[in-house]
């Protein structure tokens, strides 16, 4: 099992979980037309679907709380003379609802106040358009709001176009022209562009307000039809279709370079017969993608341009229609994360939600960012005249706590999702230090290590001449080989202090001669017994000339001082006793007495040593201090 590890993902557990037949929606007569769209349309309210109807068009909405065996007789949403073929909810108002019907006809509907499915009447009402919007001149297959800018519809049709609609006066404003019947088609996360797929296997790019495809390149080959969606306000569109050996395939596209898809060529999903429905869900960053005719539903979580696969909801029951919940609707008590509507035997329908399992029972924030609520970010006018912009988020531990009007964040607020860390395989090499810094603090981890003298000396001192004091800058620029030298170079010259210090206690043993002091005070810069201070005065010039700060000069020039003090404290009058000594001094004596000089010199440079590891430790400190100070500014 060497090399091998389990990519770490917050969702990698998540399953889906179908209710009880008395906790579907039963008793419905779902549409059986040919044509290819998802049936169903779902948001926090309502259920809408396509109802088979003789003699017309029709669909039905239902109140989400109505579950169970509905009435026999239903409030259709009439007003079609050809069957309804595909619908959608207005994202800011979940009363307002569009069709789309083979007889080339766009209705507006709402949804009256206190609807229920359940009345005393025996044949209630049915509900009227409050909207018509002619314009196509054959059947309109699908209808679909701008996510970003509100009462904007696009509607595409057997003409080969896609009309951009203004509800607010109820006129086309924009045109799209196509070659061929449109297959699917979606918007991006800020309403400026839309994608679009069509029979003839051509996948374009539309910069909307232009009316004109940005790009127009080769999609799926095969001769089935294919699906795209848009993944959110990021720059990257799904499409699933068919090989030219009608294989299922997948596909990631780059917007702003789509001749290809990522990583050159489609992603193999198996050989099933069924269309593809692929559904995003921007807040987790997982595809959803529920075949036709199967009875699964696969999902995968993106990351770094792949489709990781997570798991496989499974099921005996093929779906013909498919709708996912907007994320404001979950059930957040449940860490449900997202909910699908799925069609059965076109019968009754069934919710499946999708839950991570987590044994908390409080808001699990880290799987729930802030989604898309009900407020746009413009008008149908400002979008027509160009203004750009992503609706604002709302806060969905608001929504957890019960609240009617949660908080909102601006679009550009929204925190970016943290990546799950991933644990490295077994045997492979460990982090680097920088990674590992990174992840801690990284005061903590400069000071549990103490660098080397000797390997850090120039790197400390040129990060010590970065972070320096300003002040200690300024004073430097008087001198220019001042200002190019640094603080541990200047720290050097204690080196001069043990040799003073042993020529002042062999002259208090007396036991060297005056040629013996005069050759252990020859590397002090020429200093003679009589004059003792002279390595006090070095410190102290090379104190005020560092770079450094204040602190480690301070620290530098007070070891000197208490290294001189015995030979500046030492009284004149001891100084004849050097005569007598040398009366009296043979070689074995001489021997001896230099042999316990340098074994006291020897003790003073590793002081020394020591005191210098401990500046070093010192400043290493400041500059992690200094470096911290500056990544929180």
């Amino acid at each position: 099992m060497s090399g091998r590890f389990v990519r770490a993902s917050k969702y990698r557990h998540v399953f889906g979980k179908a209710p009880r037949r008395e906790q579907c929606y039963d008793n419905l007569r779902i549409s059986k037309n040919a044509w290819d769209t998802n049936l169903v349309k779902v948001n926090p309210k309502y259920l809408a679907f396509n109802w088979e109807a003789g003699g017309g068009g029709a669909f039905a909405v239902v109140p989400l709380e109505e579950k169970g065996k509905l009435p026999e007789i239903l409030p259709l949403f009439r007003g079609h003379t050809a069957p309804v073929l595909d619908v959608d909810w207005n994202p800011f108002d979940d009363d307002i609802i569009a069709s789309a019907s083979d007889d080339g006809k766009v209705f507006v509907w709402k949804v009256p106040e206190n609807f229920t499915l359940h009345t005393d009447a025996d044949e209630p009402a049915d509900v009227q358009p409050v909207g018509k919007l002619s314009g196509h001149s054959r059947k309109v297959g699908h209808v679909l709001f701008n996510p970003a800018a509100d009462n904007v519809l696009a509607s595409s049709s057997g003409d080969f176009t896609v009309k951009l609609w203004d509800l607010e006066d109820g006129k086309a404003k924009l045109t799209l022209k196509h070659s061929d019947v449109v297959q699917s088609l979606s918007w991006s996360g800020n309403g400026s562009m839309l994608v679009t797929t069509s029979r003839d296997k051509k996948l374009r790019f539309w910069d909307v307000r232009q009316e004109k495809p940005a790009y127009e390149v080769a999609g799926h080959s095969g001769a089935k039809n294919s699906r795209c969606v848009w993944m959110g306000d990021k720059d990257r569109v799904i499409t699933t279709g068919f090989s030219r050996m009608s294989e299922r395939q997948l596909g990631l596209w780059d917007v702003r370079n789509p001749t290809k898809p990522i990583g050159g060529d489609f992603t193999l999903l198996d050989s099933s017969s069924g269309v593809g429905m692929p559904f995003w869900d921007d807040g987790s960053n997982m595809l959803y993608i529920a075949g036709k005719g199967d009875g699964n539903i696969r999902y995968y979580e993106y990351e770094h341009d792949k489709f990781e696969p997570l798991s496989e909801y499974k099921s005996g029951e093929p779906q013909r229609g498919m709708a996912f919940m907007p994320k404001r609707g979950v059930n957040t008590h449940e860490n449900e994360v997202m909910r699908a509507y799925k069609t059965v035997n076109d019968a009754y329908i069934e919710p499946i939600s999708f839950i991570v399992p987590r044994r908390a029972e409080t808001f699990q924030d880290d799987i729930y960012p802030p989604a898309v609520g009900l407020k746009p970010a413009m008008s149908s006018g400002e979008w027509l005249q160009g203004k750009t912009a992503s609706p604002p988020r709302i806060s969905m531990g608001d929504l957890y706590e019960g609240n009617t009007s949660p908080q909102e964040i601006a679009a550009e607020n929204v925190p970016a999702p943290t990546p799950a860390r991933t644990a490295p395989p077994a045997g492979a090499a460990a982090p680097s230090p920088a990674s590992a810094k990174a992840d801690s603090q990284p005061a903590s981890q400069t000071s549990a290590e103490k660098p080397k003298m000797e390997d850090s000396k120039k790197s400390m001192s040129d990060m010590a001449s970065k972070f320096a004091d300003k002040a200690a800058q300024d004073d430097n620029e008087d001198s220019s080989d001042d200002a190019e030298t640094s603080s541990f170079e200047e720290i050097q010259k204690p080196y001069e202090r043990p040799a003073a210090a042993l020529a002042a206690r062999q002259e208090v043993k007396a036991g060297v001669s005056d040629s013996k002091t005069t050759e252990a005070t020859h590397s002090s810069s020429g200093a003679t017994a009589s004059e003792p201070q002279a390595p006090v005065a070095a410190a102290a010039a090379a104190a005020s000339s560092s770079s450094s700060n204040k602190t480690t000069s301070t620290a530098a020039a007070q070891p000197a001082k208490s290294v001189s003090t015995p030979t500046s404290s030492k009284p004149e009058p001891e100084t004849p006793q050097s005569p007598p000594s040398a009366t009296t001094t043979t070689p074995a004596t001489t021997t001896a007495t230099a042999a316990g000089g340098l074994k006291d010199a020897l003790a003073d440079i590793k002081n020394m040593l020591v005191l210098q590891g401990r500046q070093i430790e010192a400043l290493t400190s400041e500059v992690a201090a200094l470096k911290k100070g500056s990544a929180g500014q």
